[in-house]
């Protein structure tokens, strides 16, 4: 429920005075864990870092400066795939910033890697795969793209997420 909140005031206050950033720049939102983040082992619980993965893209397209176009265009971005590595827990009321930016992309999806950072280091990294769609059908990427106004090339799509990818097609391949 508290992410309800979090959310409510990302678009009231925090969207409407982010900072711009580059395309491909790194965005930075901080946050603080409550008590209702938190499992019976008195850490950030594993089902809130992908919410909080959520708001972070949210602020992230805002950064970006597409939140406008978005509401106007009613695009919607949808998660394809994801994928957590966790390497340390987030304690009760400690800080932490997720970092988010767009890694790459391909024919059909953005790739997204989200950082997740404390005073005492690195948390978790994810990986998440997504498109944007509008009225059932997917927004082309070139068409964000070039709304966000980037000129340039398309970079390399960083070694663990080529791998992901193709592990991703494997599991489609033996499962149809």
């Amino acid at each position: 429920m508290n992410l309800y909140f979090r959310f409510a005031l990302l678009f009231l206050w925090r969207i409407g005075h982010c900072k711009r950033i580059d395309f491909l720049g790194t965005s930075k939102i901080n946050y603080r864990v409550l008590p209702l983040d938190c499992d019976i082992n008195l850490h950030l619980t594993n089902s809130r870092y992908p919410a909080f993965m959520d708001l972070a893209r949210t602020y992230m397209i805002a950064e970006i400066g597409l939140m406008k176009q978005f509401l106007k265009n009613k695009w919607l971005p949808i998660v394809n795939a994801a994928e957590f590595t966790y390497i340390r827990d987030i304690k009760p009321f400690e800080k932490f910033t997720i970092e988010t930016k767009i890694v790459g992309w391909d024919e059909k999806y953005f790739y997204i890697e989200h950082r997740m950072v404390t005073a005492r280091g690195l948390h978790c990294i994810a990986h998440v795969r997504g498109v944007f769609m509008c009225h059932g059908k997917q927004v082309p990427l070139e068409t964000l793209i070039t709304a966000a106004g980037y000129t340039g090339n398309m970079p390399e799509l960083p070694a663990e997420v080529v791998k992901w990818k193709q592990f991703l097609q494997l599991k489609k391949e033996r499962n149809i």
